[in-house]
């Protein structure tokens, strides 16, 4: 497969925007698996069970853990899909006005051919954090098409936003991602990245709701 990663143009806008659209809301499930399998949570689950088994009913043992899970559901529902509705509305909606109005900024896409036809399968974004005298770049919207995950786009696309922030100069590359994406995780580390530290504070959605789905948000770091 031959890989152009080049930057974004307004005719992108849609494609780009259910790509982003499409790869949060991929992380739900796996956090409400994550959450629900973790021991703690197993333990309240199987009380639930045992409490309404107790009441009487085989009904409310079965009501109560399921009442629980679906709150956890949708506790992971709302964080991601709270995410997206955020960004659509804000950064998402004029990418060329936030990301392309300034020279240290950039988003790229990356294409290929696939089934006879040119697609969008990635994109990545960064933008200049100025920090006292030095510049530092912030990788966003780093999204890769399940067309073609373990194919080594993420590494292309991160190394582009490091090639980008090396040649204007910059002191670092920092990000942010969630425990629910290790794989963008153990991406980042393997290009060089290192946790600083974690907090669950998204700006999108009440810290309870961060609390009930066990997420914590990364906070990642590259010197350049």
């Amino acid at each position: 497969m031959q890989l152009l990663i080049r930057q974004y143009q307004q005719k992108d806008k849609d494609t780009v925007r259910t790509l982003f659209s499409d790869g949060i809301r991929e992380h739900i499930h796996p956090c409400f698996q994550n959450a629900m399998t973790s021991p703690s949570y197993m333990i309240i689950t199987l009380t639930l069970c045992v409490v309404g088994y107790l009441l009487g009913s085989v009904f409310l043992a079965v009501l109560f853990p399921a009442a629980w899970a679906t709150l956890i559901y949708c506790c992971s529902y709302k964080l991601f899909d709270g995410y997206v509705q955020e960004k659509l509305r804000t950064d998402m909606q004029d990418i060329i006005g936030n990301y392309l109005s300034r020279p240290d900024d950039c988003f790229w896409v990356a294409e290929a051919e696939l089934d006879g036809r040119t697609q969008i399968l990635g994109t990545v974004a960064v933008i200049t954090k100025q920090n006292g005298k030095e510049k530092v770049g912030e990788l966003f919207r780093m999204i890769i098409s399940p067309k073609c995950r373990r194919m080594g786009l993420g590494n292309k696309m991160t190394q582009t936003v490091i090639n980008f922030c090396k040649d204007r100069g910059f002191s670092k590359v920092v990000l942010e991602t969630t425990s629910t994406q290790m794989p963008a995780v153990a991406l980042y580390k393997k290009m060089g990245f290192k946790l600083k530290f974690s907090h669950i504070n998204t700006h999108v959605v009440a810290s309870w709701i961060t609390l009930l789905t066990k997420v914590s948000i990364f906070h990642m770091e590259k010197l350049l």
